[in-house]
C-alpha cells in the first residue's frame, strides 16, 4: 500500500486489475481499472484481464524507435512505464493441501507475461516483482524526478526473469508428481528458494548462500528449526545431510551418529538414547573433536548432559526437552537444531543430484533394503546369528561413508572406519587402525568388492570373524580363499553401495 501511495505522490497514474484496483480504491488511491483501459471486461472468471495489445503494446513499444512511438500514438495506446506484479500464489496454494483444481486455478498466465514483456523492454520499463524492492524504488524515484537508471532498470529485469523461472520450476515440478511423464526429462527445472546467506563457503574466501526447495517434505537440514548457537555454517549444512541421512536407516532403534567432514566417526545404537551417543563418540573420540551429532530421538537430560561434555559444533534431534535444551544452551557457540519430525526414510525420496561445472548428475535415491534371506554365504563357515546383525548394521553404516569405504562392526556400534581411501586395502587397514584391540571380534562391511585378497588378510591380522561385501570381482574366488584361510565367514549381498 505503501508503494502505492508513494507512486501517486509521484504523479503516476496506476493501472489495476479487479482484486488490486478495489483494495487501492478503498484505501483513498485513485487507479484506471485495467477493462478502462482495453476496453474489454475482465472474463472467465478473470482467467483474461491482461492479456491485450493495449497493454502489452504500452509496454513492449521501444521508446528510442519513432515507428514504434508512432504506432502507440496512431493507436490510442498509451505508454507503462512501470510494471508491478504479485504472482499468483501457486507454492502457498500447493503447501496448504488443496485440490488439484485450486491449484491448477492458482497457476498465474497474465503475470509472468507481464514480468516477461516488461523485462524485455527494461530499458524503458521498469518491472518490480520483489515488495522488497518497494521502498528502495520510491526513495531512488524521489531523488531523480521519477527516474530509475539503467543500472537499476537492469537489476529489476534480471530478478525478473529469476521470479518467472523459478515459478515455472515449481509448477513443472509439482505437477510431475502430478501427471504421468519421464523420470528424467529432456530438462530439468529446480525452482529452489534463497533461505539465508552463510558467513562464508567452505573457506572464508569463498562466498555461499543455502537454497531450500519448498515443496520438499519429511525431515531436511532447510526444513529444521535452529534453537541456539552461531549461525549455521556451509560445512554444518554438510555435516548435518549426512547426520540425517545415516540416522534415516535406524528409525527402529535409538541410534546417535558422530559426522566429521561428512564422514561417520562413530555410530551406535542402543536401548537408551545417551548410551547410543556415549558409545559413538567414543569411537573415535579424537575425530569427534568440533563434531555434528545426529540424534533420532528426543533429547533428554542425561543425554545432553554427555553431549555437554564434549566439544559440539551442532547437534540435529527431533525434540529436546525444556532442561535438556537449557542444559545445551549453556555452551553458548553450539548449534542446537529441531527436526519437529521422525527422522525416517521418506515415502517417496527425492533424487540426488550433484552439480558439476556445465552439467547436473540426477539419479534415484538409494533406498533398496537388504534382505537378511537374499545374502549367498560363500565361504565353509556361515556367520553366526550375532556375526549376521553385526554385518546388517554394518551395511547400513557402509552406505553412508565415501568410497573407498570399509566398516568395523560389533553388535549395535562401529568400532573402526576406514574412508575415502584410493585403494581398498588401506580403508581396511585404517579401519584396523581405527579400533584397535576392539577389532577383535568385530565383523567387516565393505561397499564394493575386494579387487585382491590383502583387504581380507590385513581385517584377518586384526582379528575380523566375518565379512559382507557385494561380490563381482574377477578374484572372488581368491578373496573366498583368503577368508576359508582365516576361518572367517563371508556372506555377498550382489549390491554396490559405492559414495563418491
Amino acid at each position: 500500500m505503501e508503494f502505492a501511495k508513494g507512486l501517486k505522490e509521484l504523479g503516476v497514474e496506476i493501472v489495476s486489475t479487479g482484486g488490486t484496483a478495489a483494495l487501492l480504491e478503498r484505501n483513498g488511491i485513485p487507479t484506471v481499472p485495467i477493462s478502462e483501459l482495453t476496453g474489454w471486461p475482465e472474463m472467465l472468471d478473470g482467467r483474461v484481464k491482461t492479456l491485450h495489445p493495449k497493454v502489452h503494446a504500452g509496454i513492449l513499444a521501444r521508446r528510442d524507435v519513432p515507428e514504434h512511438m508512432e504506432t502507440l500514438r496512431a493507436s490510442g495506446i498509451k505508454r507503462i512505464d512501470m510494471v508491478v506484479v504479485n504472482l499468483y500464489p501457486f507454492k502457498e496454494t500447493v503447501l496448504k493441501g488443496s485440490s488439484l483444481e485450486d491449484i491448477i486455478e492458482n497457476i498465474d498466465i497474465g503475470g509472468p507475461s507481464l514480468i516477461r514483456a516488461a523485462a524485455k523492454n527494461h530499458e524503458g520499463v521498469a518491472v518490480v516483482t520483489d515488495p522488497a524492492r518497494y521502498g528502495p524504488i520510491i526513495e531512488v524515484m524521489r531523488a531523480n524526478r521519477g527516474e530509475l537508471g539503467l543500472e537499476t532498470l537492469q537489476a529489476l529485469a534480471l530478478e525478473a526473469y529469476r521470479s518467472t523461472a523459478v515459478y515455472d520450476a515449481m509448477i513443472s515440478r509439482h505437477l510431475a508428481k502430478v501427471f504421468p511423464g519421464d523420470l528424467f526429462p529432456s530438462a530439468y527445472a529446480l525452482g529452489m528458494e534463497k533461505a539465508y546467506d552463510l558467513r562464508y563457503g567452505e573457506n572464508p574466501q569463498q562466498t555461499a548462500a543455502f537454497y531450500v526447495d519448498p515443496f520438499s517434505a519429511g525431515v531436511t537440514v532447510g526444513r529444521s528449526e535452529k534453537l541456539h548457537g552461531k549461525e549455521i555454517s556451509y560445512n554444518n549444512i554438510l555435516d548435518l545431510e549426512s547426520a540425517l541421512e545415516l540416522l534415516r536407516e535406524f528409525a527402529d532403534r535409538p541410534t546417535a551418529v558422530v559426522i566429521k567432514h561428512t564422514n561417520p566417526c562413530g555410530i551406535a545404537s542402543s536401548d537408551r538414547l545417551v548410551d547410543a551417543f556415549v558409545t559413538a563418540y567414543n569411537v573415535d573420540p579424537l575425530a569427534a573433536f568440533g563434531c555434528v551429532i545426529g540424534l533420532n530421538r528426543d533429547v533428554d537430560v542425561a543425554t545432553a548432559e554427555q553431549v555437554a561434555s564434549h566439544f559440539v559444533d551442532c547437534v540435529i534431534a527431533p525434540e529436546y526437552s525444556p532442561e535438556a535444551l537449557a542444559l545445551l544452551a549453556k555452551k553458548k557457540n553450539i548449534r542446537l537444531l529441531r527436526t519437529g519430525l521422525p527422522i525416517t526414510h521418506d515415502a517417496d525420496p527425492e533424487p540426488k543430484m550433484k552439480k558439476v561445472k556445465g552439467g547436473l548428475l540426477i539419479q534415484t535415491y538409494d533406498n533398496l533394503p537388504l534382505d537378511p534371506s537374499s545374502l549367498k554365504v560363500v565361504t565353509k563357515r556361515a556367520p553366526t546369528d550375532e556375526e549376521l546383525r553385526s554385518m546388517l548394521f554394518a551395511w547400513k553404516v557402509c552406505k553412508h561413508v565415501w568410497s573407498n569405504a570399509i566398516i568395523l562392526a560389533k553388535g549395535e556400534r562401529v568400532v573402526g572406519i576406514g574412508a575415502g581411501q584410493m585403494s581398498r586395502v588401506d580403508s581396511s587397514m585404517i579401519a584396523a587402525h581405527k579400533a584397535k584391540e576392539n577389532a577383535r571380534g568385530a565383523v567387516m562391511a565393505s561397499d564394493a568388492f575386494f579387487p585382491f585378497r590383502d583387504g581380507v588378510d590385513e581385517a584377518a591380522k586384526a582379528g575380523v570373524t566375518a565379512v559382507i561385501q557385494p561380490g563381482g570381482s574377477i578374484r572372488d574366488e581368491e578373496v573366498i580363499r583368503a577368508a576359508d584361510e582365516h576361518g572367517m565367514a563371508m556372506v555377498f549381498t550382489g549390491v554396490r553401495i559405492f559414495r563418491h
